[in-house]
Parts: structure tokens; C-alpha cells; sequence
């Protein structure tokens, strides 16, 4: 028996531990060397958290505070894997899942309008260029519609909004002359179980980093054509930038994860063509939320385009749930 085994318990049944249980939530029972029980025997204590690795005689667990605990596997006495900690998503309202997701992309500058917030990024993505309009904005609809317009023209931007189709707040944008474009989705799920549905990564290697370089730009053109408005709308929060490359430094996929509280964003995934279809994908998205588990996430998150089939499905099949959609709205300002 090698020292990453666990023995069979005294039924002869196999053990419900081993390398196999990495990335699983479990629990285990050890011994406490040094102490007594209280019953006078060799004292144990349950350790509950998220299987790191398995190697080498020494398991590595992460405990739900945030820490690590380092086990002996000869110190094992039992131990099993356990369901994941339920996720509160989906018992959220649509305009609360908003409100959790918005730090996950920030803007390079923001400022409320009552419960609105206004953003801008210098025209680098509808997320960072639109007021998010849920809630009261403190104002009349009207003015506060208005107001809006007026913020984006000082700043030489289209007005756009971020809004949910029920209620009276669509209506008063609609009346003012904005038209919907880009219904989008807000796609939730367990960090657990999206990477219960990956598997183990093949071998690849995943970096990781804080900000953006310029083999991350040539494979992301609308974010090359912003330049430092879109780099620090991808570097700012805590967030890593997970990339596959080839022997020259090339980019062959990619992707960013933003971690706040108990959830983690998933944005900016992208595997160049020729090389799509062979986990590289698959490896960067296990990679972010591996990073997003390590700081105490439990619900990861992505936004994906209504128009864009292909993608939804993928992230279906990875148990991505869709949980609402929302629009973005434009007031053209005419030549």
C-alpha cells in the first residue's frame, strides 16, 4: 500500500478518500498526535473543507474559514466526501443577483443617482458604460432619464442603460427615445458543481496575473481598441487573468475572474480558434474558479449575450443555470 492509500475500514470496504477526492468538498477524521480523548484513547477531530491535493503521504485541505490544514494520510482514521454548502442564488430576486455581480466589473468611474449607479469607461464595454437603473433614482423618472443623458453627453458617450424589462423604470427610457439592444443573460451556479462537471484538467499549464499585457491585447481586440480605459477596467478589484500560452508567449485561451464576497465573476473567455475543442477552455475556466474558491467563493457567475446559442449551451452543459435577463437600452444622439 503506497502513503497516498487510506486503508480499507474494518468491513473490508474501499475507502471513500483518496487522490480522487481533489477539488471535492470532504470531511475528515484524524488523530491529534500528542493528545488524549476523553475517554482516554488517542484524540481526533474532524477537519471539513475543500480537498486541495493528495500526494506524497500528505493531504492538503482548505477549511470554509479560508485556511489550510495539512494531514498525514497515516493520520487519517475515516473521513468521506461531502455534499457542497448550498449557495443562496437562487432564492435571489433579479435586482439583487445585479446589485452582487456589479463589483465584479468596475468602472473607471461611477456615480450614484439614488439607488442608480452611473458608469463610465471611456466607451469599453456596456457593463462599464451604462447606468445600472434598479430602484428609486431619487428623482422622478423623467428627470432622472434625463439626467442620465446629460451625464453621458458631458463625458462624449452614448447614453446606455442596464434594465429590467418588468416595471415602470423601462417604460420612462422608452418613452424618452432609447431602444433596447444586446439582451443579456446573468448565468449563476455553484462554484462546486461547475467543477465537479469539468473534471480534472488535462495537462495543461494556466498562468495567472494581475494585469494586462500586450499578448492579452492581440487576442482581444474590442479591448485593444480602448487600450488603458479597458486595462484597468480588466485589472481593477480583486481579480486574475488566467491565461494558456504557447512557447512564444502567445495567447491560445484565456480568461478573467473577479472575486468579491462569496462569489466570483467569470468574464473575457476566449480560445483561439485552431485550438478550440481541446480543453484549453476548460482548463483557464477550472482554473478561475479554483482561484475564486480559494478566497471563499461559493457562486460564480457570467453574463452572455441572449443572441449567443453556442455559448449559453456550453455553459449549461458546465451547470450554469440561467437565472434572469436583463437589457441594455441606447438613446442615439444622432450625427
Amino acid at each position: 500500500m503506497s502513503g497516498d492509500e487510506v486503508p480499507e475500514d474494518r468491513y473490508g470496504n474501499s475507502p471513500l478518500l483518496g487522490p480522487h477526492v481533489v477539488g471535492q468538498r470532504v470531511v475528515v477524521r484524524r488523530l491529534v498526535r500528542g493528545e488524549t480523548g476523553p475517554t482516554g484513547g488517542p484524540a481526533m477531530t474532524d477537519v471539513l473543507g475543500v480537498c486541495e491535493s493528495w500526494a506524497d503521504g500528505v493531504v492538503v485541505v482548505r477549511r470554509e474559514q479560508g485556511d489550510v490544514v495539512t494531514i498525514d494520510t497515516a493520520d487519517i482514521v475515516s473521513g468521506k466526501p461531502v455534499p457542497p454548502r448550498p449557495t443562496r442564488y437562487r432564492h435571489l430576486d433579479p435586482v439583487t443577483a445585479d446589485r452582487l455581480a456589479l463589483p465584479g466589473w468596475q468602472p473607471v468611474e461611477s456615480e450614484p443617482l439614488g439607488d442608480w449607479v452611473l458608469r463610465a469607461s471611456g466607451g469599453f464595454s456596456s457593463r462599464g458604460n451604462s447606468v445600472l437603473a434598479l430602484g428609486d433614482p431619487g428623482l422622478p423618472l423623467s428627470e432622472a432619464v434625463e439626467h442620465v443623458a446629460g451625464w453621458y453627453r458631458t463625458r462624449g458617450l452614448e447614453p446606455r442603460a442596464h434594465v429590467h424589462l418588468d416595471g415602470d423604470i423601462a417604460p420612462a427610457f422608452a418613452d424618452a427615445g432609447w431602444t433596447s439592444y444586446d439582451p443579456t443573460l446573468l448565468m449563476l451556479a455553484g462554484v462546486s458543481r461547475v467543477l465537479r462537471r469539468l473534471g480534472r484538467p488535462p495537462g495543461v499549464e494556466v498562468e495567472h496575473h494581475g494585469r494586462v499585457d500586450d499578448a492579452w491585447l492581440a487576442s482581444d481586440g474590442r479591448a485593444a481598441r480602448y487600450g488603458e480605459a479597458a486595462r484597468q477596467v480588466l485589472a481593477t478589484g480583486e481579480v486574475t487573468l488566467a491565461t494558456v500560452r504557447d512557447e512564444h508567449g502567445q495567447v491560445l485561451a484565456r480568461g478573467r475572474g473577479a472575486s468579491h464576497g462569496d462569489w466570483v465573476g467569470v468574464s473575457s473567455l476566449w480560445t483561439r480558434e485552431d485550438v478550440r475543442r481541446t480543453g484549453l477552455g476548460s482548463a483557464v475556466l477550472r482554473s478561475l474558479l479554483e482561484w475564486g474558491s480559494e478566497r471563499g467563493a461559493t457562486t460564480t457567475y457570467l453574463q452572455v449575450v441572449l443572441a449567443n446559442v453556442t455559448a449559453q449551451e456550453l455553459y449549461q452543459a458546465h451547470g450554469y443555470e440561467v437565472h434572469h435577463r436583463y437589457d441594455y437600452l441606447v438613446l442615439d444622439l444622432g450625427p
